[in-house]
């Protein structure tokens, strides 16, 4: 199975075990070194960011997901995203525009491919499920309570994968009930 292929099958599959459905919000960030089993930040591919990119793109699009691209710190974790997004949301835009080296070659690729690509400061816990593809946390931009999900495929490439979606907290002690439908 090629990357492509990986990543289109694991959004598919967070989705899935996340129950996201049409409009909801993905966060991913990806880290296209440590696809190739190196370290962060140090073996940044556009080529390989092409190929996730792809992959990504394809399944968002078909199960008509909203999502933002996690940059990496060099870009302070900001997250790029379609205009229309921001304005849903109400989210902060700010001025960089990612690259290989500040933001990543999957960064660089979701500005590049985006509709109306605008770059913006956080996105507020938003997301209700998230995406890390080698260690470059996301969970801060996940809904609390964020939960992690058990997933089929452990790796994209040589990176590790964690996967975490959104849970209304449970309130009320000892005697409450909850809806087992929605956690």
């Amino acid at each position: 199975m090629s990357i492509t292929e990986e990543v289109n099958a694991l959004v598919k599959e967070v989705a899935e075990k996340a129950r996201l459905k049409e409009g909801d919000l993905l966060v991913i960030g990806c880290s296209t070194s440590a696809v190739q089993g190196e370290l962060i930040g140090t073996h940044s591919s556009i080529d390989l960011g092409a190929q996730l990119w792809q992959g990504v793109e394809s399944a968002v699009k078909e199960l008509k997901l909203d999502l933002a691209v996690q940059c990496c710190e060099h870009l302070n974790r900001a997250l790029v995203t379609e205009k229309r997004v921001m304005e849903r949301y109400g989210f902060e835009r700010v001025n960089a525009i990612p690259q290989p080296k500040a933001g990543g070659s999957f960064a660089t690729q979701a500005y590049q491919h985006f509709e109306e690509p605008v770059l913006v400061e956080d996105i507020k816990h938003s997301a209700l499920a998230g995406i890390d593809i080698g260690g470059v946390l996301i969970g801060m931009h996940v809904k609390p309570v964020v939960v992690p999900l058990k997933l089929q495929q452990s790796s994209v490439g040589e990176a590790r994968i964690i996967a975490a979606r959104y849970r209304p907290r449970f309130v009320g002690g000892s005697r409450a009930v909850y809806d087992e439908a929605i956690e």
